[in-house]
């Protein structure tokens, strides 16, 4: 069965588009920016779900943090970051330490697996992802660019660039 659009076309004539053909808009990219996320995670780590893909990326952008953190990052509940952290302990992904200011502070980092891990996963997206701007007009190329880096902004993300799997595990 084939998926319906609901977007709605692009204004023509240099009118702006509404809020819910933003919104719309938005929505059709983040559909496709999660399927091409699914693959290349799937392609690298068929037992790592998507919430717990997106748990090493907080680890692998912001680096090793207390659970209580990363739980509001993630924006769940502690328990549900607690369960999935004890599951990617046993695939040995990310590890918990104590802080050395404060003993009882555990503190979550990833493990050498781990970011590889998501360093496999992020340049298999990038490849798919080139692949789909190269089918877009060149002319595009630019206000994409300026759109999706203030949407990424917006939303709190730290720039891919940025991030750093070096992070000091003490």
């Amino acid at each position: 069965m084939q998926a319906i659009s609901k977007c709605a076309p692009a204004k023509r004539g240099g009118t702006e588009p509404s809020r819910d053909e933003l919104v719309d808009a938005v929505l059709g990219a983040s559909r496709a920016l999660v399927a091409v996320a699914a693959r290349s995670l799937a392609g690298v780590a068929e037992d790592v779900t998507l919430p717990q893909y997106r748990f090493l990326v907080e680890l692998a952008s912001r680096g090793p943090q207390r659970l209580a953190d990363l739980a509001s990052a993630l924006g769940v509940d502690r328990s549900t970051a607690t369960r999935m952290c004890d599951r990617l302990v046993r695939k040995g992904l990310v590890i918990r330490r104590r802080a050395r200011e404060d003993r009882r502070a555990v503190r979550v980092s990833l493990t050498a697996t781990g970011g590889e891990l998501v360093a496999e996963v992020s340049r298999r997206r990038r490849v798919e992802i080139a692949t789909i701007v190269q089918r877009m007009p060149a002319a595009h190329h630019d206000p994409v660019v300026q759109a999706l880096r203030a949407f990424a902004d917006a939303a709190g993300e730290v720039p891919e660039q940025d991030w750093s799997l070096g992070w000091d595990l003490d």
